[in-house]
């Protein structure tokens, strides 16, 4: 369907026509001296004019068009298509994920390769976005701050690669802010429907960083009805050689447990531990299965511009009406 954001603009179009009404010269009743010789000239020329009135009466359509297609242009025509429902069912999911130092840490066996704990996240973590059809899907990436890189959104694919450009240390290397991440979760969530309000947050850490204690946090999300489901990341075993053989360490010590349990038992939620990408794997797969709770249906229409083509026409018009004044000659410069 073709609307006008600006109608009134077409009112406009009789003005050149009035202008060139209003300023036709008078008739005049003067006596004047009639020459012979002046007067055979004057009738050459006008035969000649006469000869070329098809290239005036030309000259004025084509200056008529152009303004007619400029206003057109200046009133600004759309196309609004058919409405196009929208998901009516899903859920709001902001993914906080933990881009610190630590997540550099190489733990993770991912078809048969070592990889560090964001790769693995990634890889794991990009399928779960593109499943969630319905749903309004977020993210934010925290270390030293927390912040959103993506709002709530049904574009899975750009959530899915701006998960996939993230990279350790964009938000600070040498601290892990779970508090402000669960705060600004809060924060974006708190003006959506209840009950569809739900935060995965993934780390691999414990909260050194930051304004918000976790646990104030987790108070916030559960009086906001923002349920958060926590996920601790990292080996517990990895073997190391060094100057003294084989050393057997735990890369995930400074993994706070503990405190990611509390924040998901405050919300309603619940903790996972995910030690390889299998485990995390089968996290994600559990927490696929979330019911949905219809929402208000949405539909959005379709809308395209199209001032650009009575404008582009209008600009070929006036070069055309250029080209025949060249054409033609007028060194006078006469009215058309």
């Amino acid at each position: 369907m073709l609307n006008l954001v600006w109608p009134w603009v077409l009112a406009l179009a009789p003005i050149p026509f009035i202008y060139r009404w209003w300023r036709k010269p008078a008739a005049t009743n003067t006596r004047a001296l009639r020459a012979p010789l002046l007067a055979s000239a004057a009738e050459g020329i006008n035969s000649a004019d006469g000869s070329q009135q098809w290239l005036r009466r030309l000259l004025l359509l084509l200056l008529s068009l152009c303004w007619l297609a400029s206003l057109l242009a200046l009133s600004r025509p759309l196309w609004v298509g058919e409405p196009v429902a929208l998901p009516t069912d899903g859920r709001d999911i902001l993914l906080a994920v933990d881009i610190s130092g630590s997540m550099a840490r190489d733990d993770m066996e991912l078809r048969g390769r070592q990889v560090n704990r964001l790769v693995a996240v990634k890889s794991v973590v990009g399928d779960f976005v593109v499943e969630r059809k319905g749903d309004r899907l977020g993210l934010i990436l925290f270390g030293e701050k927390a912040y959103l890189q993506t709002p709530l959104t049904f574009d899975r694919l750009t959530m899915q690669t701006l998960l996939n450009e993230a990279q350790i240390g964009f938000a600070g290397n040498n601290g892990t802010a779970i508090g402000d991440a669960i705060g600004l979760a809060v924060k974006r969530l708190q003006e959506r429907p209840e009950n569809h309000r739900v935060v995965i947050l993934l780390t691999d850490g414990a909260n050194n960083a930051g304004e918000l204690d976790p646990l104030k946090a987790a108070d916030l999300a559960r009086r906001a009805k923002v349920k958060i489901y926590t996920i601790g990341i990292g080996a517990e075993v990895q073997e190391t050689w060094g100057l003294f053989g084989k050393r057997v360490t735990n890369p995930s010590a400074d993994l706070d447990e503990t405190a990611l349990s509390n924040i998901a038992e405050a919300t309603g939620g619940q903790f996972f531990r995910a030690r390889n990408p299998q485990e995390l794997q089968a996290i994600y797969a559990e927490l696929n299965r979330l019911e949905p709770i219809e929402q208000d249906a949405e539909t959005l229409r379709p809308i395209a511009a199209l001032f650009h083509w009575p404008l582009g026409l209008a600009f070929v018009l006036s070069l055309l009406i250029a080209l025949l004044r060249f054409v033609a000659g007028n060194p006078r410069g006469e009215h058309v």
